[in-house]
């Protein structure tokens, strides 16, 4: 099964450098493990453009679609045998890029 697991911060900015070894350090694993599907960080929230053409007539608008202290900072595609394993690479995952981390499974 796929998990996505989503990066939470707070801060704008990169990773450390010591941060981005450690994420290429567990990258290495999932992939050396067969977990690995797809990961990327994402820009800062002040680079998000959302789109709304539900109405028939599009909008678009500058910024993330929530105001919120807390954004989506990037992603891993997981795949693992349940929900057990995931949350363990979750949390050596959070470990390693220093911020919380959401998992959802991919329906």
């Amino acid at each position: 099964m796929q998990y996505l697991v989503s990066v939470i911060f707070d801060e704008e900015g990169r990773a450390t450098a010591e941060e981005e070894a450690a994420i290429d350090v567990f990258n290495d694993r999932l992939v050396a493990e067969g977990h690995w599907v797809f990961a990327g960080g994402l820009g800062a929230p002040a680079t998000a453009t959302v789109i709304d053409n539900r109405g028939g007539e599009r909008l678009v608008t500058d910024g993330p679609f929530v105001e919120s202290k807390e954004f989506l900072a990037g992603f891993w595609i997981i795949e693992a045998a349940d929900l057990d394993v995931a949350l363990g690479l979750a949390a050596e995952g959070s470990r390693a890029c220093n911020r919380k981390v959401e998992v959802r499974p991919f329906l």
